[in-house]
């Protein structure tokens, strides 16, 4: 192992607010190794004894920096894992590793629950088992395929490993823990009440190990356990029709509500209303600095109006500058590019503000007139061209805004770099002023047609004078460099967000 590696995953895991919890029941041979295989990887770790009997309590209480829950007596695995869950959230985490104790899971495995969580936050990661060539018994192997079989009717989902103990699970997005059962079955509720309530449910391939059969360690009894699992999916089969199906419709509706509002909203306000009266206002009479200042500040209250008044259907909206940052002198504004939301998150700082933008946003039927008006520019026509027309904008106290990026990012991450923002700050000796997004990505994917829910936030990051944009060298490096510096902010603000997502 790469002590480097496992230093930047404990890091990581701790800023993003998540730990590992074990559960264990008379696992005294095996237990201190999972232990400590996970605290190599994770510095939070839980372990939940569920009344052991054997010599499981002494190993546990020598092993220091973890944080044990004993239980009086063996109360089942589902018990466990409810007690584990409540410990911690009580310490503050956002998303707890659940492992057996037994040795069949690999903690080595962490880091891609780690990989999976930074991919789909808020999501619950399923360990899923290459049991290819393994020897399983048949009751095992026929627990598997009856869970995965009733799991896909109870939500209509298909999941090929419902049955892995090796999972990541949002805490704040916990359903049903108190109609928990007390064993085995209690994974499978989770499961379902996890889709019923439209958590997103990921897969991540995983490795196992299982001893020979006379070294394992098992507490499952086939005939009681098959029954009450028996029993459990009737239940869950009625609740499925009564209250799973009901909240899958809702959600449906509702996704495509937000949508629809959203797109009527624009209709009936940008195109009908805001539009032609900033193309009228722009028509009569002479076109002064007065009323371009007009225009611009039009647009500046229109965006504040709809981020802090009327909101966009299904998100929470933040921004922050820490800095405290005037917007008195003019600047090159960058920012990382998600959706056709970026826009209205940047305006609301303020109405001195232009963007270079793509000919097809320029040409728009809905919002053409109002940016033509306010002077904002296709980058097709080219830098250079443009040059005397930004550098009269600036003169006049505006700050230009451009994407380094060129395009929107598919999946939220920051893509490489192009050098015309750094190009024009460096003609014109203007600063390079950084805004950090995160969520209308995740809200307005790109290539996607509804609005989903989740938070939206944007920073105002500090100015980057002309000379120290000039030490960073080239203007290609100046863009490297800048790109590394927004991955390190922005990786920054999914660990702290994405732990209330």
């Amino acid at each position: 192992m790469d002590p480097h590696t496992d230093q930047t995953t404990q890091d990581t895991l701790r800023a993003r607010g998540i730990c590992v919890v074990i559960p264990t029941y008379n696992n005294g041979t095996t237990v201190q190794g999972v232990v400590e295989g996970c605290a190599s990887y994770c510095r939070d770790v839980i372990v939940v004894n569920d009344g052991s009997t054997d010599h499981t309590r002494q190993v546990l209480d020598a092993i220091e920096g973890i944080t044990i829950v004993h239980l009086d007596r063996n109360r089942g695995k589902g018990y466990a894992l409810k007690k584990g869950f409540q410990k911690a959230k009580e310490m503050g985490f956002a998303y707890a590793i659940t492992i057996d104790a037994d040795g069949q899971h690999y903690p080595s495995d962490i880091p891609l629950f780690l990989k999976a969580n930074q991919a789909h936050p808020g999501a619950l990661i399923v360990g899923e088992r290459n049991l290819s060539g393994v020897d399983r018994s048949s009751g095992s192997t026929f627990a598997n395929h009856f869970s995965n079989f009733w799991f896909m009717v109870q939500t209509g989902r298909r999941l090929n490993d419902t049955q892995t103990g090796y999972r990541l699970y949002p805490l704040k997005k916990l359903h049903g823990l108190s109609l928990l059962t007390a064993r085995y079955e209690a994974e499978l509720e989770l499961l379902v009440f996890a889709s019923w309530h439209g958590v997103e449910i990921i897969s991540t391939p995983i490795n196992v190990y299982y001893p020979p059969r006379e070294l394992r360690v098992s507490h499952f009894r086939p005939g009681a356990d098959f029954a009450r699992i028996s029993v459990l999916n009737t239940v869950l089969c009625v609740l499925a029709v009564v209250y799973g199906l009901p909240l899958r419709l809702w959600r449906w509706l509702a996704r495509y509500g937000r949508t629809l509002l959203a797109i009527l909203f624009a209709v009936v306000v940008i195109m009908l209303i805001l539009s032609p009266a900033v193309w009228l206002y722009a028509k009569v009479g002479r076109m002064s600095e007065r009323k371009r200042l007009n225009i611009h500040k039009v647009i500046h209250r229109f965006a504040r109006t709809l981020m802090f008044r009327i909101g966009i259907p299904g998100t929470r909206f933040s921004h922050d500058n820490p800095g405290g940052e005037d917007f008195e002198r003019p600047s090159v504004i960058i920012c990382n590019h998600q959706s056709h939301l970026d826009l209205m998150c940047q305006l609301i700082f303020t109405p001195k503000m232009v963007f270079l933008t793509n000919t097809w946003v320029w040409n728009n039927p809905i919002y053409g007139a109002i940016i033509r008006n306010a002077e904002f520019y296709p980058v097709t026509d080219g830098l250079e061209e443009l040059l005397p027309k930004l550098r009269d904008l600036a003169d006049r106290g505006y700050h230009i805004a451009i994407y380094p990026e060129g395009t929107r990012s598919a999946d939220g991450r920051i893509q490489r770099f192009h050098q015309g923002a750094f190009f024009v700050a460096e003609q014109l000796h203007l600063d390079i002023l950084p805004m950090y997004l995160y969520g209308p990505g995740r809200v307005l994917p790109k290539k996607k047609h509804t609005l989903r829910k989740g938070p939206i936030h944007i920073e105002v990051g500090a100015r980057f004078t002309p000379d120290q944009q000039a030490a960073a060298g080239s203007l290609r490096q100046q863009a490297s460099a800048m790109r590394h510096h927004y991955e390190r902010v922005y990786e920054n603000l999914c660990n702290r967000i994405e732990q209330d997502v």
